[in-house]
């Protein structure tokens, strides 16, 4: 990180820079007897009585003193990936909402409002695509207004870390007392070699409904109801996969739970994977690997080509899974609570 010239450092940021990614490095106190200093890079989304406020890439909101900056300037865009398929945030943002829709849904602006009787957080939370039509603090009322009339918790559900994503709403969720609950990447691959992977699909039954030994399976399915299903079933061409479990004999109980399970929602070029669990005494036999290999050549006769997940943060199983298969972060996404 060069922030010098003619080998002086200098700050060449101001307040006129809300809203542009940065780089800063500022002096700590380190307890030592020399100065030591700290760098910081991501957006700039506030810069009040002194203090300067950054978002990084994972979502995490830096405070910064005025008086402890030693140097500073506005950074380029981050470089272009070199691996996977290029997208948007908008576009993939698209995308995966349609692959995981609410029961009921409410325009606020370009806003929208979605619940399905409070089966997981993204469909029951506000996604902010746009101007919410009215002043933020307002648009936030209204938002907590909307669940409460169904007694649910607030949500709103934000994005980092990629060109056109919401660092400077997040920041402003935080200065109305919303706190960030979940995060979780969004990450994109080529789906042919995803569909390439060794693997024995001829055990795996794809089907166009979870049927019931899928859904014991299913470790989400806590609360039975039709809210569950119609969101599960919810996107443009919906594929349920499922590994039979082995019964230790000759005869195969349709209804026991499966030794592992996935579901796919393929959009256009784009195939979305979602729920893929493998029994617990399965585990580290290539299960998932099959699942996924199963259903992207689904999706890649239906005329996809690029693949996309989810994986939270503190999954590391999964995050080591897909980086095998050539899955890279392309944003991180955020659910933010009212207090």
């Amino acid at each position: 990180m060069e922030f010098t010239i003619g080998g002086r450092l200098e700050v060449r940021i101001t307040p006129a820079d809300v809203g542009k990614r940065v780089s800063v490095r500022r002096r700590t106190d380190g307890g030592g007897t020399g100065a030591e200093f700290t760098d910081a890079v991501g957006v700039l989304t506030s810069w009040n009585n002194g203090v300067l406020s950054i978002t990084r890439k994972s979502g995490e909101s830096v405070h910064i003193v005025e008086s402890s900056l030693v140097a500073g300037k506005v950074a380029p865009a981050a470089p272009a990936r070199r691996r996977g398929p290029a997208a948007s945030f908008g576009e993939l943002a698209t995308v995966t909402a349609r692959a995981w829709q609410p029961v009921e849904s409410e325009a606020l602006g370009d806003w929208r409002l979605r619940a399905a009787g409070g089966f997981t957080r993204r469909a029951n939370s506000a996604l902010p695509l746009g101007d919410p039509g009215l002043p933020v603090g307002e648009a936030l009322g209204r938002v907590r207004d909307w669940y409460e009339e169904r007694g649910l918790p607030a949500y709103v559900q934000t994005a980092t870390g990629a060109e056109g994503t919401q660092e400077l709403l997040c920041a402003e969720l935080e200065r109305h007392g919303w706190r960030r609950e979940v995060s979780a990447e969004v990450r994109i691959a080529a789906l042919a070699p995803v569909g390439d992977l060794e693997a024995d699909v001829r055990a795996v039954r794809l089907t166009r409904e979870p049927d019931a030994a899928w859904l014991a399976r299913y470790q989400r399915f806590s609360t039975p109801g039709p809210h569950v299903l119609r969101v599960l079933g919810s996107g443009p061409s919906v594929w349920f996969a499922t590994v039979p479990g082995d019964t230790g004999g000759p005869d195969v109980d349709p209804d026991a739970p499966p030794a592992a399970i996935g579901r796919c929602v393929v959009d256009g070029r784009w195939a979305g994977f979602m729920a893929v669990e493998v029994a617990p005494e399965q585990r580290r036999r290539g299960l998932a690997t099959t699942v996924m290999a199963a259903l992207a050549r689904r999706a890649l006769d239906e005329g996809a080509s690029a693949a996309w997940l989810q994986v939270e943060e503190d999954n590391e199983g999964a995050r080591a899974l897909y980086d095998g298969m050539g899955f890279a972060a392309h944003h991180r996404y955020h659910h933010y609570r009212s207090a």
